[in-house]
């Protein structure tokens, strides 16, 4: 089993630390995780991503070539990231996101951002919710391990929300 995994979307939605919390809980699950991340120069509102890859297998080269699974929050990192999938991709948008033309791919459009900013009241939640929805197509993931990886990496007294947040995003994406 390897996962080539592309999250992306605007600075400021979390996404980088929710590859970094996503890695650490295929660690905890004895599976090897590489992540790494980029984003535009300025930040918070320009373009950014985090890339994890888990294997498990040694994984020898550290960067994600075309995905196995994106994630895309925006359309401006749709349009950037849809073109470096694999053929039989899975594709999670935000349920905003135009995703145009048939792709060779699985899409899963979501209301990410609307459950974030309506149900849970803090849009900062979104990349929770990601990871809830993107706990679904990793079973050899534990969701403990990644609510663990939760716990220690979110501000604290922030814990109990974002929990619930990775509960509801492991409701909208059920296969």
């Amino acid at each position: 089993m390897k996962r080539e995994i592309r999250l992306s979307g605007s600075g400021g939605q979390g996404l980088i630390l929710a590859g970094v919390i996503l890695a650490e809980g295929a660690i905890m699950s004895d599976l090897d995780a590489v992540q790494s991340q980029s984003y535009g120069p300025e930040a918070r509102g320009g373009a950014s991503k985090a890339e994890v890859i888990i294997s498990d297998k040694d994984i020898n080269f550290p960067k994600v070539g075309k995905s196995d699974i994106l994630i895309s929050l925006t359309q401006k990192s749709f349009d950037e990231y849809s073109k470096y999938i694999k053929e039989n991709s899975i594709v999670i948008v935000d349920d905003s996101i135009d995703v145009g033309e048939s792709m060779n791919a699985k899409i899963y459009k979501v209301a990410i951002l609307d459950i974030a900013k309506e149900v849970l009241k803090k849009p900062m939640t979104a990349n929770i919710i990601t990871l809830g929805a993107l706990s679904n197509l990793i079973p050899q993931i534990n969701p403990e391990h990644i609510k663990f990886a939760i716990s220690n990496r979110v501000p604290k007294g922030m814990q109990e929300l974002n929990i619930k947040a990775f509960e509801e995003g492991r409701k909208i994406l059920v296969l």
